[in-house]
């Protein structure tokens, strides 16, 4: 009985979002894509002619926006999932870690990139604190990567849930770029202990 209400009100929830309805007028494959415009909005995040490398990017919302609203950009986006195919976009299915996924990205620009994008979220366990910790992790490699593939003046932007490791992240962030912001959109759902870490302009030492 408890589960079906659940359901019921998850379902309502979705019907209600506005962000949902829009995304499906607009032709976007998830509401998040209103996460980025925001970000993009506040941040200047993106220019015409720029390259950019999409981690986690199933079900592929985040290269949609890219495609359609930045002239002349170039897309590589990973996920461990398969997606519909982007405009402009090349896609591997695998885990960015993995050395040769990132040879394979690195390949495509022949070079170094403008922004590299992270939405990425493990399947969640119930359990907020190792979820926020999970998440960390991969906002921690994402930062990893970043540091190795981007120009200096490239911008990072990525998925960090309030927990434990939130601290240790920023710090790391610090080490690595001259700005760092926390920005939660408004397209995030209020319940949802989500921001986004926006990171512009790499430290020379690098």
């Amino acid at each position: 009985m408890k589960k079906n209400k659940i359901s019921k009100n998850w379902l309502n929830k979705q019907r209600n979002d506005i962000y949902i309805k829009r995304s499906k007028i607009e032709g976007y494959r998830s509401r998040a894509v209103y996460k980025l415009e925001e970000i993009n909005k506040k941040y200047k995040i993106f220019k015409n002619g720029i390259k950019v490398v999409d981690l986690g990017a199933a079900p592929g919302s985040w290269s949609q926006y890219v495609s359609k609203n930045v002239k002349n950009a170039k897309i590589a986006a990973i996920d461990l999932k398969e997606i519909e195919l982007v405009e402009n976009t090349f896609f591997i299915k695998g885990n960015f870690v993995d050395k040769q996924n990132q040879k394979k990205i690195k390949e495509y620009f022949k070079g170094k990139v403008d922004v590299v994008l992270s939405d990425m979220a493990a399947n969640t366990t119930g359990n907020k604190s190792i979820d926020s910790i999970v998440i960390g992790e991969l906002c921690i490699d994402a930062l990893e990567f970043s540091k190795n593939i981007l120009q200096t003046d490239g911008r990072f932007v990525s998925k960090i849930f309030m927990g434990s490791s939130f601290n240790e992240i920023i710090a790391i962030a610090k080490k690595i770029f001259k700005e760092v912001h926390i920005f939660k959109p408004q397209s995030s759902r209020k319940e949802s202990k989500e921001s986004f870490l926006v990171c512009k302009n790499l430290l020379k030492y690098n």
